[in-house]
């Protein structure tokens, strides 16, 4: 098993609310994902996708938590993920359907996720994607005119100290 060092939470920059995966149960979320991610050139090792998830040729993350609390999975867990780079080789992404804003489903299932996965990695750090921009000032401190992404639209930093929580300003019902 590759070591974890970081479990990084993204957003798919899609419509807040819009659920991705088709409700006839044919296409998950992740497959959604999977056809954008081909579209970028990102492509998966054969025999990761002969392992694992071999529909799925081209997802970078590991997770995809869709509007109505649904989880697929995209890359096995001791797969290199395509989704924070400079990063993948120790991480595991997660992604959050939408852009900043999310369903309660959505954040009870993030909580629930990220709390199995910190029982199995306990040392790694639980960031953002945007988290991961260079410091480009050097201060030790990633700040908004830093970021090169906003994903995954929130602080998860001050979602980790407010327990997990729902953001305020970033749920929608």
């Amino acid at each position: 098993m590759r070591p974890i060092k970081l479990i990084v939470i993204h957003c798919a920059a899609s419509p807040n609310g819009k659920q991705l995966a088709k409700n006839d149960g044919r296409q998950s979320a992740a497959g959604i994902i999977d056809v954008w991610h081909s579209r970028r050139g990102f492509k998966r090792q054969a025999d990761a996708i002969a392992r694992f998830n071999p529909n799925l040729t081209s997802i970078g993350y590991h997770f995809v938590l869709d509007t109505d609390g649904r989880k697929s999975l995209g890359r096995a867990l001791d797969e290199v993920g395509a989704h924070a780079q400079g990063h993948n080789a120790n991480s595991i992404g997660i992604c959050l359907v939408g852009t900043d804003r999310y369903t309660r489903a959505q954040w009870d299932a993030l909580h629930s996720l990220v709390k199995a996965l910190q029982a199995q990695y306990p040392t790694a750090r639980i960031t953002g994607h945007r988290d991961l921009s260079p410091d480009l000032n050097g201060d030790g401190q990633i700040t908004p005119n830093e970021w090169t992404k906003t994903c995954p639209g929130f602080d998860v930093a001050a979602w980790i100290a407010g327990g997990m929580q729902p953001v305020s300003g970033h749920t929608l019902e």
